[in-house]
């Protein structure tokens, strides 16, 4: 999956000087990376102001070190080095950057960096960095920012999808204890529908495990892969069904949809799962009339080795709260009125938890994907809540309303140099721009996390010694992963 990219040019142009304006005798820089504002992040009300940290081990072993390994460190120098000072030279001028620290580090044969963080699948309170970046040879301290570009572009999406996969996890677990339903549905309640919408199949890998950190529920198959390749990922990593869409209802015709609607169950799916899209013309007469008349058949599904034969029917458009819950301003009685879950009861009926909410019969299903954000999800489970329902009634296919309409600014995710060294004296850096918000205004010096009762807090100005000490660890130094971890860990520190 390795990017054939120079990775040398994984920059802002302005990043390639900023070798020379540093101070001359600067030996060391020292960054972070942290998360510095949740005010455009849309959260559920009692969001309590924490990030999931997740994605810097896939960063460190694809680009880190297989794409810099592959695309400079293994390649001949006179290439690279040409390649790149041509790259500078037709966009900057001739000879506007040179090139002499790029052959030196190309000779060193490895990145001199050295970076430390909190566990992955912490949840870090916002203003608290994740990670710290320094420079290992003074004769580099340029590259502890030159990878600034990169490091915050690989990592902000997939710290915001889990994140926010982690926000719908907490919501659908407080209605499934609020209502009696089981906690081991789930991880298959929030069910990833997003890739198509990502800026390219990579993003969608790289952003589909940061919804696996609290879901197995997913349609990305990328990201089991990138799961697997970077998190050693193992076992039940992700999981889906067999589904339709609607080229296929549509081929079958509409004057033959119920017979479509037989073949799916009765011939080529007559056990385990299967999703039927179903708006392609009249949702309403599908869940009423056609459940009605394939009654028999539906109940008369075999199980799987897993024990499961459920027909999942998958409504596709209209506000998703009334279709799920039903239209108080719709005809009175009516289906529209209803809505999908009591329509469906009216046919199949079912049980009752002991809280006395009521569940679906086991063969029947809903599962609703378009348009859903945290917040449409909390009305529909409300709603069904307020009908006596159970929450277990509906999947939820999470996709572009929630992971596509995000930018590095949800979070404010920034990395930010506090310290650095020259002619052998420390200098601590600070930012606090009088014309901003207080958004942007940086911790000072070096810096020491602690993991306490209520997260993680900061601590800064910090002497050499007490840096040392804390949640960080380090997780690359010199070209070489450190410290390892499996999805199965951040699964665990996620529960």
């Amino acid at each position: 999956m390795s990017m054939k990219i120079n990775p040398l040019n994984a920059i802002d142009f302005y990043k390639a000087d900023h070798r020379r304006q540093y101070p001359t005798g600067t030996e060391y820089v020292y960054a972070n990376f942290t998360p510095r504002s949740s005010r455009l992040a849309k959260m559920l009300p009692d969001f309590d102001e924490k990030v999931v940290f997740f994605g810097l081990q896939g960063f460190v072993k694809h680009f880190l070190i297989e794409t810099w390994n592959e695309g400079f460190f293994n390649q001949p120098k006179d290439k690279v080095v040409a390649a790149y000072k041509r790259r500078m030279d037709n966009s900057l001028g001739e000879d506007a950057v040179p090139v002499d620290h790029i052959e030196a580090l190309h000779d060193l044969g490895y990145l001199p960096l050295r970076i430390k963080a909190v566990p992955e699948g912490s949840r870090v309170n916002i203003r608290v960095p994740v990670l710290t970046v320094v420079n290992t040879d003074p004769k580099f301290f340029w590259l502890t920012n030159y990878i600034e570009t990169v490091l915050s572009a690989e990592l902000w999406k997939s710290c915001t999808t889990a994140s926010i996969a982690y926000e719908y996890k907490r919501l659908l677990t407080q209605y499934a204890e609020k209502t009696g339903a089981p906690l081991d549905f789930i991880p298959l309640q929030g069910h990833d529908f997003s890739s198509r919408g990502m800026s390219g199949i990579y993003d969608a890998a790289q952003s589909g495990v940061g919804h696996l950190t609290s879901f197995i529920g997913t349609d990305s198959v990328a990201s089991i892969d990138y799961a697997e390749e970077y998190y050693g990922a193992t076992g039940v990593v992700g999981v889906s069904v067999p589904a339709t869409e609607h080229s296929v209802m549509c081929m079958g015709t509409e004057d033959n949809e119920l017979e479509t609607f037989r073949r799916l169950i009765c011939d080529l799916y007559p056990s385990g799962l299967v999703s039927i899209v179903s708006d392609t013309w009249d949702f309403w007469r599908v869940i009423t009339e056609f459940t009605t008349t394939l009654k028999t058949e539906i109940l008369n599904r075999k199980p799987n080795a897993l024990g499961l034969a459920k027909m999942v029917l998958r409504p596709d458009s209209g506000d998703p709260v009334k279709i799920i819950c039903g239209d108080p301003d719709a005809e009175p009685n009516s289906s529209a009125f209803k809505g999908a879950v009591e329509c469906l009861w009216d046919v199949f009926g079912g049980t009752e938890t002991d809280k006395g909410f009521k569940v679906l019969h086991e063969r029947v299903g809903l599962i609703y994907g378009d348009s859903i954000t945290l917040e449409r999800a909390q009305a529909i489970l409300t709603g069904l809540t307020a009908k006596g329902f159970a929450s277990c009634n509906i999947v939820f296919g999470i996709g572009s309303y929630t992971y596509n309409y995000l930018t590095r600014d949800t979070f404010g995710f920034a990395v930010k140099a506090t310290w650095g060294q020259v002619n052998g004296q420390g200098r601590e850096l600070f930012e606090d721009p009088i014309t901003g918000s207080g958004v942007k205004k940086s911790a000072k010096g070096l810096l020491r996390v602690e993991q306490t009762a209520d997260g993680f807090t900061l601590f800064d100005q910090q002497t050499s010694d007490q840096e040392q000490q804390g949640a960080f660890a380090i997780v690359f130094e010199n070209g070489k992963l450190i410290r390892e971890c499996t999805l199965d860990e951040i699964r665990a520190r996620l529960t």
